[in-house]
């Protein structure tokens, strides 16, 4: 079947897409501050298939985006990725929440890398460098961003930064040849479309039973300030 069911939870933007043979054909997405996934999420799922007429199924897999990002997000969406999968017999497909934030951007006149960021915790985000044709230079880390960041790496060719955590690096003035995205750009369930097509044509699936979320860092609990 080459209908695909995309979650994508790792922000607080929650959002979910049904790909046709890597083609978006409905989208459903909320860009909230208090992190409403677990209460939209799977009403987005019900909303996205009755946009297109579609059965669940009829569905031929489930695509989850696998992080780095929000630890809560990321548990819920993959949380609810495999228990479709397990209710259905569904294959798993999981995405690089960093390789599909640069799927807009591919082959961008005079830009030579795409460098996506997530924010993390004070200057610190989550990262990785590309070239203008999705090869990876630069594996995905926790990266503590300072006016040299990427510098051995890209020289002085262009730089297209994106994502939440961008602001943070264009505040500290890099010495790198910086673009930033006029808007700031979460991932999104439609941009992994094309990307699970070639999974699923691949055969390139998780086992069910033992995949985890990419969280990159351990957990890091915020505790309460001693009142007394």
């Amino acid at each position: 079947m080459a209908y695909i069911l995309h979650i994508e939870t790792s922000t607080k933007q929650c959002s979910v897409a049904i790909g046709y043979k890597g083609k978006c054909i409905s989208e459903k997405k909320l860009l909230s501050e208090h992190y409403s996934h677990e209460e939209k999420l799977h009403v987005f799922i019900q909303e996205a298939l009755q946009e297109v007429n579609l059965n669940i199924s009829e569905l031929g897999a489930v695509s989850v985006s696998k992080g780095p990002g929000s630890f809560t997000g990321l548990r819920i969406g993959v949380a609810t990725a495999k228990g479709i999968c397990y209710a259905l017999d569904l294959p798993l497909i999981a995405i690089d929440t960093l390789k599909l934030m640069i799927q807009p951007f591919l082959k961008k006149k005079d830009i030579d890398f795409l460098i996506p960021m997530l924010d993390a915790r004070r200057m610190e985000v989550y990262t990785a460098i590309y070239d203008n044709y999705e090869n990876c230079v630069q594996q995905i880390k926790a990266q503590v961003l300072t006016e040299n960041s990427f510098h051995k790496v890209v020289g002085d060719r262009n730089c297209l930064i994106i994502g939440n955590g961008a602001v943070k690096f264009q505040n500290i003035k890099p010495k790198i040849k910086a673009y930033f995205s006029e808007y700031i750009y979460y991932p999104s369930a439609k941009d992994m479309c094309s990307l699970s097509w070639k999974h699923k044509l691949n055969r390139n699936y998780q086992d069910i039973n033992t995949f985890e979320p990419y969280y990159l860092k351990d957990f890091q609990a915020t505790l309460p300030k001693n009142t007394k």
